[in-house]
């Protein structure tokens, strides 16, 4: 019989819920091993052993994964709101609601195409040969005559 070496886990059960939440809350893996006291090594060990902990870390950033994607999309669109606007009358406050459009913006948009869409949008350009444009030049520059 083979005894463990090392140290005895801190993990508990109970991580996995209070994991999931701050993981819903925005908290990276390197805020949820400072909340929890260990290293994100540790973490990650964590990770891997108990697959509940995983699988809770997976489903609480889900939550805020999407809803930045979808601002994320909104935002490359454009997108319209209601916005409530307070105005002074006659002394008096009054509120207003208007509808605020915003336009598409073209730098949401780049982020989202060279993301979803890299073979169609990269930044790195190549020539028919699939060899990038720096490459080509560099075998152009040694066949110049001295």
């Amino acid at each position: 019989m083979t005894d463990k070496q090392g140290r005895p886990t801190k993990y508990k059960p109970e991580y996995d819920e209070q994991a999931a939440k701050l993981c819903q809350l925005g908290a990276t893996d390197k805020q949820l091993a400072g909340f929890f006291k260990v290293s994100e090594s540790t973490l990650n060990l964590w990770k891997l052993e108990h697959p509940s902990f995983s699988e809770s870390l997976k489903l609480g950033k889900s939550v805020p994964d999407e809803n930045v994607k979808r601002s994320l999309y909104d935002r490359a669109m454009g997108y319209t709101c209601l916005e409530t606007k307070l105005n002074v009358v006659n002394g008096e406050i009054v509120e207003t609601v208007v509808e605020k459009h915003y336009p598409p913006d073209p730098t949401s948009m780049i982020f989202y195409l060279k993301n979803r869409c890299r073979d169609e949008f990269t930044d790195k350009v190549e020539n028919s040969n699939g060899d990038d444009i720096a490459s080509a030049l560099k075998a152009l520059a040694g066949k110049l005559p001295d």
